[in-house]
């Protein structure tokens, strides 16, 4: 799992130091390589993450390519020499390209002087902050589909946001913050904390906690982690069951209830995933165990309880009950075990979204052939004692021909699953009313 850094630990603090009283902050880390946004409820020293979303390809490092781009055109233009291929060159660009970032976040306009850069030519020129933020226009732009992604996780509007923290160098660049305060309506940023000092005061913050210090706000101060992915069990089809949902808040427990899908079933192999697609084979598979001595039953009438539980540690433990027996069995996951990080994650969360009425339309059609077999198989029970031998045989026919179907079938259309079961439902409402009137 993934959870908040420590630049957002201290800045939270530093927040929640001048006032009590419940208020929720979004923390937006943009750094040199990476792109990170938290949204917390702090309620009286509790701080409960609620939603967390980010890009691991977006950074300060994004933006000086774009000016090293643009400044190896410019001397290709001047010079009519291509410097791409000359590591020193393009070492001696970058570094003048960061400064150039750093300087437009204080003035509009500044010059770029590099003596001798390529074959003894010197390179000079003038950059202005609109050229630059012209530049980077899409990548700035890229914020804000995280930032969207985590008020929708969040369940919050801009609107129930108290306050907005800048966390990162790369925060300090006016087109970021004009940006970001476009999107808030206009909320004021909070500024009081050093964007890059704030993960180094995180540290000592934690390193604080961790010594005993009794500093009141540190005392009080209790964080809520939330969970990256959803995670679940894999059902018949490959289909994903989520027990737990992405961004729920940990420590947590979960239970849910399943049951067999093979006639007098003994045992049965639970596979545990992370992820947000409809079916597992998208997902990432956690780890798996077997719950064993099942009373031999029909299909469907077990009832084995399935609960997952994470501790504050992040660590998940995955138990399976047999409610009649009462046989047990688990697995445990930690971080280091098989864990995705947090680029993985961010695919994932990306993907799902690319992908949503795909999966949607993959779920709704391996759900309508389960249940369709699920019918066959109950109204081949049904008439043995509740029907005469006529229509018990009658009965058994449509089922039997629609398991053949399903064999022939297994990636029906739903729409054909819901027909067929239609007509199946339909024509034992028949026999059980021709039953009922022969009786009278």
């Amino acid at each position: 799992a993934v959870g908040i850094d420590l630049g957002t630990t201290y800045s939270c603090v530093a927040i929640c130091q001048h006032g009590k009283g419940k208020h929720n902050i979004l923390i937006f880390d943009l750094g040199g390589g990476t792109f990170d946004i938290s949204i917390l409820t702090v309620d009286d020293g509790i701080f409960e993450v609620k939603a967390t979303a980010g890009n691991t390809h977006l950074g300060g490092e994004d933006f000086n390519n774009r000016l090293m781009d643009h400044l190896t055109d410019e001397f290709k233009r001047k010079h009519k020499e291509d410097i791409s291929q000359d590591k020193k060159a393009m070492q001696r660009l970058r570094s003048a390209c960061e400064e150039v970032k750093r300087t437009l976040s204080s003035t509009t306009i500044t010059s770029v002087s590099i003596d001798s850069l390529y074959k003894g030519v010197d390179f000079y020129t003038t950059i202005t902050r609109a050229r630059f933020e012209d530049l980077c226009s899409d990548l700035f732009r890229a914020t804000l589909k995280p930032l969207e992604r985590a008020l929708r996780d969040a369940d919050m509007n801009e609107d129930q946001i108290h306050d907005i923290v800048l966390i990162g160098g790369s925060t300090r660049i006016p087109n970021i913050q004009r940006i970001l305060k476009d999107f808030f309506h206009g909320q004021q940023l909070s500024k009081n904390i050093n964007p890059d000092e704030a993960v180094a005061y995180g540290a000592a913050i934690q390193a604080a906690i961790l010594t005993g210090n009794k500093h009141q706000p540190l005392q009080n101060m209790i964080l809520l982690d939330v969970t990256p992915l959803s995670l679940g069990i894999e059902l018949v089809g490959g289909m994903m069951d989520i027990v737990v949902r992405r961004n729920s808040p940990v420590p947590t427990k979960e239970t849910k209830s399943f049951t067999t899908h093979v006639e007098n079933q003994v045992k049965v192999h639970f596979q545990v995933y992370e992820g947000e697609r409809s079916l597992t084979k998208h997902n990432h598979l956690l780890g798996s165990f077997v719950l064993r001595g099942l009373h031999p039953a029909p299909r469907g009438e077990p009832d084995i309880e399935v609960t997952f539980a994470i501790d504050a540690n992040n660590i998940l433990t995955v138990s399976a009950k047999d409610k009649e027996t009462g046989n047990t069995s688990e697995v445990t996951i930690t971080d280091s075990r098989g864990r995705l990080d947090r680029e993985e994650i961010e695919r994932m969360v990306r993907e799902a979204e690319r992908y949503k009425v795909q999966d949607k339309a993959q779920r709704e059609m391996i759900e309508a052939v389960n249940s369709l077999e699920s019918c066959t198989l109950h109204l081949k029970r049904v008439p043995r004692s509740r029907s005469n031998v006529q229509a018990k045989r009658r009965m058994f026919q449509l089922c039997e021909e629609t398991s053949v179907w399903l064999e022939g079938n297994p990636l029906a259309a739903k729409e054909d699953c819901e027909v067929r079961q239609r007509q199946l439902e339909e024509a034992w409402d028949s026999i059980f009313t021709d039953l009922n009137r022969r009786a009278e």
